[in-house]
């Protein structure tokens, strides 16, 4: 089989961008019985008020401060259409790792997404993060939202247990990923490389997957500073997937490298 065609990625950065900006706010609401009881349990989390139903109250450690309303009540201080399953909790944000924690590829896989703005499809691509061993999800400072509310309901909790990583530059980052080691698959429906062979050649911890929003892909300096372009390969009744389908897809490909999940 044809060893996949790495990309020329000989363009060099004006600049480096190691720093993060602090967009996210200081604190917020998170609701749902995984996502709440996980961030309790967070030390990277501080609980400035919790909210139960009496039902729900039996599920936490004894003495844990809260206030007791019932299920509508709390209903009407969270979003419309927000399931809270009776729990509540306003917490303080999650301080991000600094890129320099994650960028050894001995540290495990890294997902960078591109853009992706939709809380859902992002609390998602935690919760296979977890699932896969992921070491740590990479973010643009002022284009993803921040780890409360909605993302936390998708992610069921593992966003208190996955790192993550707020840069400036998603371009730059990669660039100083691939210095440290790592290389690059992106995704990409137009790409002409499957991606099982792109992630063959790329397979270990030093993997690096991009995925791109889902109405305009991997913006162009960032597919250009991927090592590889991979597609899914997809009968003809499919145009695309959701992107968090696609992450799924993508990091369980990756994840059947890794010894920790298969032993080999």
């Amino acid at each position: 089989m044809t060893k996949p065609t790495p990309r020329n990625t000989s363009k060099a950065p004006q600049k480096q961008f190691f720093a993060h900006a602090p967009f996210e706010p200081k604190d917020g609401w998170i609701w749902g019985r995984h996502a709440v009881l996980a961030a309790l349990k967070n030390p990277r989390r501080t609980c400035l008020k919790l909210i139960v139903s009496r039902n729900s109250a039996h599920d936490l450690e004894p003495g844990t401060p809260h206030d007791m309303q019932d299920p509508k009540t709390i209903s009407q201080m969270l979003p419309e259409g927000a399931v809270h399953q009776g729990f509540a909790a306003k917490v303080s944000a999650i301080e991000p790792d600094t890129l320099g924690a994650v960028a050894d590829p001995t540290h495990g896989v890294l997902i960078v997404l591109d853009q992706i703005t939709d809380p859902h499809n992002v609390g998602a691509i935690f919760r296979s993060a977890a699932a896969f061993n992921v070491r740590a999800i990479i973010m643009q400072d002022r284009k993803s939202p921040p780890l409360f509310g909605a993302l936390c309901k998708t992610a069921v909790g593992t966003c208190e247990s996955i790192a993550h990583v707020r840069v400036t530059n998603i371009a730059n980052t990669l660039i100083e990923l691939k210095k440290a080691g790592r290389q690059v698959v992106g995704l990409a429906g137009e790409a002409e490389t499957p991606l099982h062979e792109a992630i063959r050649t790329c397979a270990g911890p030093g993997l690096v997957i991009v995925m791109g929003a889902e109405d305009k892909g991997l913006r162009p300096r960032v597919a250009e500073h991927c090592d590889y372009l991979a597609r899914i390969p997809m009968g003809p009744k499919a145009e695309s997937l959701n992107v968090s389908n696609a992450a799924a897809i993508t990091l369980y490909e990756a994840s059947r490298y890794d010894p920790r999940l298969y032993g080999a």
